[in-house]
């Protein structure tokens, strides 16, 4: 049974919150907040609450390294001026000046510490960075439905060691929409997919075949699709250690079901 935020006391505890605010930004200006405004109803029951609020979140990929062109400082620019809530950048996202950032904590305002993945640890799961990241926090909240399947320290290493955790609000809204659709979904039941790489989507392709009338492949992973099934696909991106992978698929799928650009 799913664990949500509203079976927390959060009162004066200190709170990290996994979000994803991976948001698409142009000249240090964010072009589409939707990101941001789903987790809203999260952070502001947190804020509510008398929760301590620290944000984590990564942006881009800078492969562990400290490169300020990946820096989260445009969203939190963003956040404080559409007036969402308030929003202090902390340089760091673990270690002393988040501790300190908590220490120094002014009511009703989130803390957002900087970008995770300037750290290799965050993608590798390491064990060490997973404490450091936890150490200052008494609760961990995952709301970042985007990157949830991902077995990275802020995601999957955190919430193994967390005395008290829990799902946000958007969380559980997906959760109880894909319960939904996996046990009693509308006919016809189409699925439509995109993303990258196969090899990541490898367990929900299988699980919607068993249970959707159509699924539809988008994205860049459609190319590894087309170019298994005998088409000229150029320069574009193709998962060749996941060719064998999307044979058994369409041989899975069967005809009529599985859908292309």
């Amino acid at each position: 049974m799913l664990s949500t935020i509203e079976k927390l006391d959060l009162k004066g505890k200190n709170v990290f919150l996994r979000v994803d605010f991976n948001v698409p930004i142009k000249d240090g200006v964010v072009q589409d907040d939707t990101r941001i405004t789903e987790a809203l109803k999260t952070i502001r029951y947190i804020l509510d609450n008398g929760g301590k609020l620290a944000i984590g979140a990564h942006f881009g990929r800078p492969k562990g390294q400290r490169d300020m062109k990946y820096s989260l400082k445009p969203v939190v620019e963003h956040i404080n001026a559409k007036g969402y809530f308030k929003a202090k950048l902390v340089d760091d996202c673990i270690g002393e000046k988040v501790s300190n950032a908590l220490k120094a904590y002014y009511p009703s305002e989130a803390l957002i510490l900087e970008n995770l993945r300037f750290y290799e640890g965050e993608e590798k799961n390491d064990p060490a960075f997973t404490e450091a990241l936890a150490a200052p926090f008494e609760v961990y909240i995952n709301d970042a439905f985007g990157v949830s399947h991902r077995k990275h320290a802020s995601v999957y290493g955190i919430a193994g060691i967390a005395a008290e955790k829990a799902a946000g609000f958007l969380i559980e809204k997906e959760v109880k929409y894909f319960d939904k659709i996996t046990r009693d979904p509308d006919r016809p039941f189409a699925a439509i997919l995109g993303g990258a790489k196969v090899s990541d989507k490898i367990g929900v392709i299988n699980a919607l075949l068993d249970k959707a009338d159509f699924i539809l492949v988008g994205g860049a992973m459609a190319y590894t699709f087309l170019k298994v099934l005998g088409h000229k696909v150029g320069s574009s991106r193709v998962e060749e250690s996941a060719e064998e992978i999307v044979q058994g698929i369409i041989k899975k799928a069967g005809g009529g079901r599985l859908f292309l650009p």
